[in-house]
């Protein structure tokens, strides 16, 4: 079945960098979107970035914009999320999402995006 499982995750200063793995099973990856999300404690879940179906186009929030990079290796079903400059405001529970011949946005919606991992806590202290 379609899979996706999330990794590297963890507890970082301020100013610290942490890079997040999505590995996808059971579906053709190069036909999917993927969009990493996260969810701080009583809010909703937001996207992160997103990056096509080849990698090469991404767009990201804001706020996390020349901090955050996104990129994917199809081959080995891969996709990455490098964050440096991490800041208090980062933490959250990070989703990587999957939806297919879709386009790639910083404003889609969690219910736009198809399947889901299950997350990987992020905590950036003071």
């Amino acid at each position: 079945q379609r899979q996706l499982v999330e990794s590297g995750g963890g507890l970082v200063e301020s100013g610290g960098s942490l890079t997040l793995s999505c590995t996808a099973s059971g579906f053709a990856l190069e036909n999917y979107i993927i969009g990493w999300f996260r969810q701080a404690p009583g809010k909703e879940r937001d996207i992160v970035s997103c990056i096509n179906t080849q990698g090469d186009r991404t767009d990201y929030i804001d706020s996390v914009k020349g901090r955050f990079m996104v990129s994917r290796d199809n081959a080995k079903k891969v996709i990455s999320l490098q964050m440096n400059s991490l800041k208090p405001e980062d933490t959250g529970l990070y989703y990587c999402a999957a939806v297919p011949f879709y386009y790639c946005s910083a404003s889609s919606e969690a219910s736009e995006y198809d399947y889901w991992g299950q997350g990987t806590q992020v905590t950036v202290s003071i």
